[in-house]
Parts: C-alpha cells; structure tokens; sequence
C-alpha cells in the first residue's frame, strides 16, 4: 500500500481486479518468487476483508490480487465477534488499511441455517451453530415481518434479501462494537463497503459503503 492510498482509491482498484476477474482476463499479480520474499519482513496490505468462510469465495482470486495485499478475516455467515473485531482492529490501528469490505454472496448457507431456524417445526442446531448464525435471525424476521402482508414465510423468503439485510446489519454491528473502527470513518481515514458476491456471475456488488469510497451503484 502507498502513502497516498485512500479508502476511494482502494476500492476503485480492487473493483476493477474483480471486474478482470469476471471477464476472465485476471493478471495474477504479485504471487511471484520476489513477491514472497518482499513480504518475509512485514505486510502492508492496501485492504481488510471481512468475508463468509464459504469455499467460494477466494478473496485474493476474485479481486485478483496478490501475497500481502488483502488482510482476509473470515467465518460463516460473516458474523461480528470479539475475534473478528479484533482482528479489523489490528488491520485498522497498526496495519494502517484505508479499506474494510464486508463480503456476503448469494445462496449462503449460514443465512439459509438462520432462514429455517425460524421455521415452527425447525430441528434444533448443534449449540455452535446455533450461537453463530444467532446473529442473522434478527435479518431473517425484519424480512418476514416486511412481508407480512404477502404470507411470506421461512419456506418462501427471500434468502438474498435476508443476506443484504444481514449485511447492513453486520457493518452496523462492527461500528457499535469498535470505536477504533467507527473514529476512523468519522476521521476519513477509513471506508467500509458491503458487497454482495454473486456466485455465478462473479461478480462482487457494493450495497452499503459508509464513508469515502465512492458511489454503491
């Protein structure tokens, strides 16, 4: 990362590595020999990632980067904890990142878990599981309670409309839990988007951006 990285500048190029990505014309850049060896005494990455666990979702290939360029966090579901906290502050406060991504994709399984949980007749979850995907089920029943009218219910809902809500919600989360994080933001010196990985295209959608990394659409 440069002295001169902004939170805008970031995003711009790891948008346009991830639109190389989607036409399938990636550069694989710096995963090199040399690349290795630079980074053998220290990192400094240009972005923190806070993504779903899912196999699918390679940070560094689909944004087509390289060794040392994104500090990776991730569980299933993208769910705030202390650990994760904790780790975006590391990247924020001694690593310096001018960027946080939150990614979630499409056809999650976590939020498909949180979705049927809410069901009457729902089988009770190892206790594990159920203390990770706890936090999404507040999402799942903004969105059956939004749809009310039309008799939306866990068998029928939108699960992409639960995970964009989960989304906003988990960024809202990591600002209430990290006044590091959140001072950040106020000062300008951070950004935070919420993307949303689609699966089959490849592509990752911005949703929520709080501060200055540009426009979502």
């Amino acid at each position: 990362m440069t002295a001169t990285a902004t939170p805008r500048t970031v995003w711009t190029e790891m948008r346009a590595g991830n639109a190389r990505f989607v036409e399938g014309t990636p550069r694989h850049p710096r995963q090199d020999v040399e690349r290795r060896h630079e980074l053998a005494g220290g990192q400094t990455p240009r972005a923190a990632l806070f993504g779903c666990a899912d196999s699918r979702l390679a940070a560094e290939i689909i944004f087509d980067e390289g060794l040392g360029d994104l500090f990776v966090v991730r569980n299933a579901g993208q769910v705030v904890s202390d650990s994760v906290v904790g780790s975006l502050e590391y990247a924020v406060a001694v690593l310096q990142v001018p960027l946080i991504v939150v990614l979630g994709h499409d056809a999650c399984g976590a939020v498909r878990a949180a979705i049927d949980s809410t069901a009457i007749d729902a089988a009770p979850l190892p206790a594990n599981i159920w203390r990770l995907i706890a936090p999404i089920v507040p999402a799942v029943k903004r969105v059956i309670a939004a749809h009310a009218d039309e008799g939306v219910t866990p068998a029928t809902i939108d699960a992409e409309e639960v995970g964009r809500e989960h989304l906003r919600d988990t960024i809202g989360q990591l600002l209430h839990a990290s006044e590091l994080i959140s001072d950040a933001v106020a000062e300008g010196r951070l950004a935070i988007v919420g993307a949303n990985y689609r699966l089959g295209e490849g592509t990752a959608v911005p949703h929520v951006i709080v501060g200055d990394a540009g426009d979502p659409a």
